[in-house]
């Protein structure tokens, strides 16, 4: 996975890059994320992975199933990832613009599973003490994971905050192993 990553990073660059001459962040977050969606179907992922399916064949299908969802840039940028064997790599290109634009905006996107659902009031504490821990504008997404036994797992961009206690069992366990 940090392979794709890094092999995805530079595209997301670029693009965010051109995304911001243009003034069209949402539009191309909307664009790469519609191309991700495309490539991770798993009848067009066979065709991808079909090594008798020609790059010209390719494009043209992708270019057809796309031609109404994406402006001639981002048909531009399919073309480019397919030409360079790179289309693979669409769903971390998003992943990673993602993180780029919302690093931009001044916000982070946040995933917390908890243990039980939070109030309004809890979820509005938590996401006080998050800004805070962060330093940036919180935006959260909540599921239940009732695996955790109590408390909660934040996980924002590559940084986790384990506050469940699973993950104190978990370290207890190492501490008293070693």
């Amino acid at each position: 996975m940090s392979e794709l990553s890094t092999l995805a990073r530079p595209y997301a660059a670029a693009v965010f890059k051109r995304a911001n001459e243009t003034k069209s962040a949402e539009q191309w977050a909307t664009t790469l994320a519609f191309i991700a969606t495309v490539v991770k179907d798993g009848e067009i992922s066979a065709i991808i992975e079909n090594p008798k399916v020609s790059k010209q064949r390719l494009t043209q299908l992708l270019c057809d199933i796309c031609q109404d969802q994406i402006e001639s840039e981002g048909q531009n940028f399919l073309k480019i990832l397919i030409q360079n064997d790179r289309l693979t790599l669409a769903p971390q290109i998003s992943s990673l613009y993602e993180i780029h634009k919302a690093d931009a905006e001044g916000y982070v996107d946040v995933d917390v599973k908890t243990a039980y659902a939070f109030t309004k009031e809890e979820q509005k504490k938590f996401v006080s003490s998050l800004e805070k821990t962060l330093a940036k504008k919180v935006h959260i997404t909540v599921t239940v994971d009732k695996s955790l036994m109590g408390g909660f797992l934040a996980k924002a961009g590559d940084r986790v905050i384990d506050g469940s206690i699973k993950g104190r069992f978990q370290t207890m366990q190492k501490t008293l192993k070693a």
